[in-house]
């Protein structure tokens, strides 16, 4: 699909929505997740395309844009880098919250045209970016958030490995975890917890309690 082609299948497959914990910001969103996936094949010829991940606020996203938005000290005046950025939920939220500079980062080329849509509806400027930074030496933003991005072991590691590379190049690191299940267990200080409503559409129950962590070198 060309990038015209891609917005318009974006918007032919959501609606815009306003999440329950973070009113302030409207997301073009799907209502269920089967037939957006079939979509999305069946549109890129059935290439094996990863599910459309982009078209939910996801626990983490939520919780993190909610904490930006509530402690704007954080990211304001701050570049911003936001990894695995989904919706861009997260990463609106930090260019609200003052951020001088906000990129996010996606591999799914649905998804960061998603996060351009996301963001032109609510009136911020973003930077949208392809780059996959798990094998990057470190960052040159001031702060690094990411939520959601513990659902899988190799990820897991990788994301720890990179996080810490990240710390070691001085940079403030925020994270958003669901529970589920590969988040490091040690290194991390709690900054917050929330109750996020959740759809049984995309997830095993109504509310995922979701923390948000700072992760600390020693």
């Amino acid at each position: 699909m060309t990038p015209t082609e891609q917005a318009a299948f974006v918007r032919a497959n959501t609606a815009p929505c306003r999440i329950g914990l973070v009113p302030e910001i409207e997301l073009l969103l799907a209502s269920e997740m089967t037939e957006l996936w079939y979509a999305t094949e069946a549109s890129l010829e059935g290439a094996g395309v990863e599910p459309p991940y982009w078209a939910f606020a996801w626990p983490g996203g939520q919780a993190l844009a909610r904490f930006l938005l509530d402690n704007p000290d954080i990211v304001r005046g701050q570049r911003v880098f936001v990894f695995a950025a989904g919706s861009g939920i997260d990463a609106i939220a930090a260019a609200m919250a003052g951020a001088a500079d906000v990129v996010a980062c996606d591999i799914d080329p649905l998804a960061r045209v998603a996060i351009a849509l996301n963001a032109a509806l609510n009136g911020v400027a973003l930077r949208v970016s392809a780059d996959d930074p798990l094998g990057a030496r470190g960052t040159h933003a001031d702060v690094v958030i990411a939520g959601d991005v513990y659902y899988q072991a190799e990820m897991g590691d990788r994301t720890t490995a990179w996080i810490r590379r990240c710390l070691l190049s001085g940079a403030d690191v925020i994270l958003a975890d669901p529970g589920r299940g590969y988040m490091p267990g040690d290194g991390l200080d709690l900054l917050a917890t929330y109750a996020v409503p959740t759809s049984l559409a995309i997830e095993d129950r109504e509310v995922r309690h979701t923390t948000i962590w700072r992760p600390r070198l020693y």
